[in-house]
């Protein structure tokens, strides 16, 4: 036989209070004027018989469903998307929220349908996040409604968004080469014109050209974002007269490359060439011998931002709104093993 469910007229019967003390107690209604004692005496009643609240009931009294909503193109599925969701989560968690999460595979009519789903659940509003790092479309749904972009920024001044900071990211790897003391520097890029490969390049060409480096001591390439792709380029590079003795690239997988073409080629990494890669993929960087320096992109952290700034746009839905936040957030240095000072006859 189920249980049946603990009403709050049970609590007040228990309490030797009314049902409106009970109510005013477990939902902290300010100047009820109550006696520590008696609010002490309803909350252990409310513990000790396990009366849980109506959600129902608190969503109509707030107008609020307690739910946000996130919606992913791949998110749920890949190790990166996963540290989105959680730092959401995290701040969903401290604002005593549930956070849903649905992911659309790229497809419109997928997405349409479950930002259906989420407003019939009458979610108090939506990220909207990115696999990676671009452009994105605010579904027309859902542009009256509190949103922010994670991993993905607008066009449209009026949308709050979070992307890393490529720029820097890219600066940054030069300058991890640079204060070894390389002064022969490569840089394999993803072949693909998306917002990370243009940024990371111009980051990394202002601070290697910045450090009075001639054109012909800085090696630009391209190729496929993958192991194979990074394996082909840096073979190209590293087989020149006079290679690049550090080396930036794209992402960890065509670092994982980068190192096999090194190998082939009788390199030791880093005591012949240094490697910088991009992303912090922990299977990677981490299994990699020696463990690759890289620099880290903040999944976490944008999910946990995007998640505050949402909540802000929440409570602020009766009067004037948080004006539309664009940032974008640096992306951390992981130092490891792959880089040391050139050989003295490099």
């Amino acid at each position: 036989m189920a249980r049946r469910r603990v009403t709050i007229r049970d609590v007040a019967a228990d309490a030797g209070v009314s049902v409106t003390t009970v109510s005013n107690v477990l939902n902290d209604v300010p100047g009820s004027r109550l006696t520590p004692q008696t609010q002490g005496r309803v909350r252990e009643s409310a513990a000790r018989l396990g009366y849980a609240p109506s959600v129902l009931a608190q969503s109509m009294r707030t107008r609020r469903s307690g739910m946000i909503g996130l919606i992913g193109d791949q998110v749920a599925t890949t190790p990166f998307g996963g540290k989105m969701i959680l730092g959401a989560q995290d701040v969903a968690k401290a604002h005593a929220s549930l956070l849903l999460v649905v992911t659309s595979g790229f497809q419109r009519e997928i997405e349409d349908a479950e930002v259906d789903q989420l407003m019939r659940r009458q979610v108090d509003g939506i990220l909207h996040v990115s696999m990676f790092h671009r452009e994105a479309g605010i579904p027309k749904r859902l542009v009256a409604e509190p949103i922010v972009l994670v991993n993905a920024f607008s066009t449209d001044d009026s949308v709050t968004w979070v992307v890393p900071d490529e720029v820097t990211g890219g600066r940054d790897a030069a300058q991890i080469l640079l204060a070894a003391g390389h002064r022969r520097l490569g840089f394999i890029n993803n072949e693909d014109d998306i917002p990370a490969s243009r940024g990371r390049l111009e980051g990394f060409a202002q601070r290697a050209a910045g450090s009075g480096l001639a054109a012909a001591d800085i090696a630009v390439t391209s190729a496929d974002a993958s192991s194979d792709g990074g394996y082909r380029a840096a073979r190209a590079l590293l087989g020149r007269p006079k290679p690049p003795t550090g080396l930036f690239c794209f992402n960890d997988r065509m670092a994982m490359g980068a190192y096999r073409a090194a190998a082939e080629l009788g390199l030791r990494i880093p005591q012949d060439v240094s490697v910088v890669g991009f992303d912090d993929q922990e299977y990677v960087s981490e299994a990699l011998h020696p463990r690759l320096t890289t620099i880290a992109l903040p999944h976490y952290e944008m999910g946990a931002w995007g998640a505050e700034r949402l909540f802000e746009r929440i409570e602020a839905l009766e009067g004037t709104g948080p004006a539309p936040v664009h940032l974008r957030l640096r992306c951390p240095v992981i130092h490891r093993d792959s880089v040391a000072p050139p050989a003295d006859d490099a």
